[in-house]
């Protein structure tokens, strides 16, 4: 039995620009999620991330390869209420309150949640009689939650979810987000919030020039992908630069720091065949991995 949430293969999304000429937005991505999977969808604009997302979501047909959702077209899944969906923009009538707003929605739905249950999940029960119009960016967004988990769905997909959110909101939302996926609902989210894939995501698909450039575990994308550093007090003298395996170099007060793809091995020259001593190793962050490999060819690397 199939247990993939979503499968794509070989995906392709060709347009063309202002000249007439073809690109692939999406070029050749093959992808599988499977169920109760939180995944942080990373890339810089253009990257592709959100024209992946409306193919998932039935908004755009593929030009080549195919995709699927609970084993069937997206748009099945989304007539049966499986997939609830945060965009970025749109949707909203400004003259509408947000308790209307949900129970106009609902309506659109064979079994909807309760509107109480939907307020309370989305942190809306104080704004219930407040008119959308005169929400917030943020709580305009905590709107769009709300409507997106109306039908209970098994998949919720987030693109860009905490835009226009203050830290506090979003810290709220994430919480949310958190009770959502504690329920074994699938959850993929894009985000240009590093720290929020880093801190909420169990795997991480980066995304450039419309091809997956990374795809594995939080933590082993971003111990592989990124560079690690080693810090300590060398001895006068010693050319740093010219140690093996180092990447960059920066001093600051008595202390170097020595970029290096293999740190093991830095150390262990320093701590044998030098005087150095106070050291220590640091692991690169999550950003450094999203800079590393959005920049680098788009060469997919599976972790």
């Amino acid at each position: 039995m199939d247990t993939n949430v979503i499968r794509a293969e070989a995906l392709v999304k060709s347009f063309k620009d202002g000249s007439g000429r073809g690109f692939n937005a999406v070029d050749g991505i093959d992808l599988e999620v499977g169920t109760g999977e939180i995944i942080g969808l990373l890339g810089p604009n253009g990257a592709g991330k959100s024209t992946l997302i409306d193919m998932v979501l039935s908004l755009t047909r593929p030009t080549r390869g195919t995709v699927e959702v609970f084993g069937a077209e997206p748009a099945q899944a989304i007539r049966e209420g499986r997939i609830g969906a945060v965009l970025q923009t749109g949707g909203l009538l400004p003259d509408l309150t947000v308790a209307d707003t949900i129970r106009m929605i609902a309506a659109t739905h064979r079994d909807p949640l309760p509107l109480e249950t939907v307020l309370e999940q989305a942190d809306l029960t104080h704004l219930a009689k407040r008119r959308v119009g005169k929400c917030s960016g943020g709580e305009q967004q905590r709107v769009r939650f709300a409507l997106a988990v109306l039908s209970n769905p098994e998949l919720l997909i987030l693109d860009e979810p905490t835009t226009g959110m203050d830290a506090g909101t979003r810290h709220a939302f994430w919480d949310s987000m958190s009770a959502q996926a504690s329920e074994g609902r699938t959850i993929i989210f894009a985000t240009h919030y590093i720290e929020e894939a880093q801190n909420f995501a169990r795997r991480i698909v980066m995304v450039g020039n419309g091809r997956i450039v990374a795809d594995g575990p939080t933590d082993q994308v971003r111990e592989r992908a990124s560079a690690r550093t080693v810090s300590a007090a060398l001895p006068e003298g010693l050319d740093a630069a010219a140690l093996p395996g180092v990447l960059s170099v920066s001093t600051e007060g008595g202390r170097t720091t020595l970029t290096t793809g293999d740190s093991d091995a830095l150390a262990r020259y320093l701590l044998t065949e030098t005087d150095a001593v106070d050291l220590s190793i640091s692991t690169g962050s999550l950003e450094d991995a999203f800079l590393a490999l959005t920049s680098a060819d788009p060469a997919k690397e599976q972790l």
